[in-house]
This record gives C-alpha cells, structure tokens and sequence, in this order.
C-alpha cells in the first residue's frame, strides 16, 4: 500500500485524548481534486488525516498523532471530542450531494480494497476495537448522512474491520414504534442503541433525536431499508449488536 504525502493540510492542532476511534466520510463534493483542495484550504478550516481516491490512491494530509478537524459537533459513546479521539478517513465519492441525493454513486471495489487495507493499519497501530469503527452520520446522526447507506460496511466487517452481525435474509419488519409513542419498548431500544456508541438518552418517548438516531443506526447496519422507526428487525439487529459488546 503506497500512501502519498505530497499534498498536507494546515488544519490541525494538538490532540487532548489517546486515539480510540476511526471515522469514516464521503467527500459529498463534485470530484476528488475539489475535495482535496478543500482539505488543504486554511479558510476552510476542515481537514482529515487520509484521502482515499476512486482509483484507491491513498494520500496522507495530517500526521495521526495530530488532531485533523473532520467529526465536527458530535459524541460517540461519551466522547464529545471526535476529533481528539480519532482518525479521520474522507472517501472521495459525491454522495448526497453529487449527482443528487436518488442516485448515490458508487464506491469503486479499487477504492474499497485501499480503504480496507489502510484501516487494517490503522486499527493495528491504534488497536482500536471494533466498536469503534464509525460513519460520520453516527456521531453526528442529526447533521450527517455519510458514508452514506451505500458504503459496504459489511464487506468492511468480512475484512475484520468495524462490528457486525449477521442477520436473516427476509427481515420481519413489522412496525413496533414511530415518532410520537411513549412505551417501554421504546426505553428498551434507546437503551441498546446507547450501549452501541450513539448519543440518546433513554426516556420510553419516541422523540426527534430518537429518530435521527435510528435513521444513522439503519444506514450503517440496514442500508436497505432507513425509514426512521422502530421495526422487528431492528429491535433484533440492536440486540445482536449489543451482545457482541464486551
């Protein structure tokens, strides 16, 4: 794996906590070289340690033992300085953004293969745990989408990288709960999602955030199907990632 360290951001500063998490973003912009020199702009005030390319070109923008501004406002299991926690990885890919948000472009198996074998690294050097491999949209469920509902998480999880379960091919997805319920079903899945790593606190309502959280939570472990609300399915698929948890 060859990684470039031609181009470097100057947008970073010093971390204040050991590295324990890796983040994983889409770029959401037109084309890679636009993403790429937005990383590096100083107006912009944005950055990430990697960049992965369609063709799985690999650059390094910030050192990891600095802390690159990539998570932004958000929290994952009571840390609320992403960014001091974490390694960033950006993905060039349009997402909702580009070409619009019904037609989500693909993740090239080249570019795939790189982001797996970067990550790989990084988990060694890092020893993070599998828990703590995330989407932007989970630590900020309520402002981000990415990676998106068409990144491979599961392919990632087959290479030994993030968490995950295997689940039965037909779903009973019976509806259980939706926006507005107050029940202690509700209390139950709250609670589960809470122990995964989101940010929501457990009070039986089925309230705003509730369903930002499970939107995030259906986009990265049931990309095939994100309404929002409480299912069967999801009410297993929670259960089964809980018992993964040490």
């Amino acid at each position: 794996m060859k990684i470039d360290r031609t181009d470097q951001s100057p947008n970073f500063n010093e971390r204040s906590l050991p590295i324990s998490q890796l983040v994983l973003h889409y770029t959401g912009m037109e084309t890679g070289q636009a993403a790429l020199e937005r990383l590096c702009d100083a107006d912009a005030k944005v950055s990430a340690h990697y960049i992965v390319f369609e063709d799985g070109r690999i650059s390094q923008l910030v050192e990891e033992e600095k802390r690159a501004w990539h998570a932004g406002v958000g929290n994952w299991r009571g840390i609320s300085d992403i960014n001091s926690s974490s390694i960033g990885i950006e993905i060039v890919n349009g997402g909702h953004n580009f070409p619009n948000a019904d037609d989500l472009p693909p993740y090239p198996d080249e570019q795939i293969n790189a982001v797996i074998a970067l990550s790989k690294t990084i988990l060694e050097r890092h020893e993070i745990q599998a828990w703590n491999v995330i989407g932007h949209s989970d630590l900020a469920p309520e402002r981000k989408e990415d990676p998106g509902e068409h990144f491979p998480w599961s392919s990632l999880a087959a290479a030994g990288i993030g968490l995950w379960a295997e689940f039965e091919a037909h779903p009973d997805t019976r509806i259980l709960f939706e926006p507005g319920d107050r029940d202690r079903g509700v209390s139950i899945i709250q609670q589960g999602l809470a122990q995964i790593g989101y940010d929501i606190a457990v009070t039986g309502q089925f309230d705003e955030r509730t369903k930002f959280v499970m939107t995030a939570f259906q986009r990265h472990w049931r990309p095939s199907n994100i309404p929002g609300v409480i299912d069967m399915d999801c009410l297993q698929r929670v259960g089964a990632l809980v018992r993964l948890l040490p």
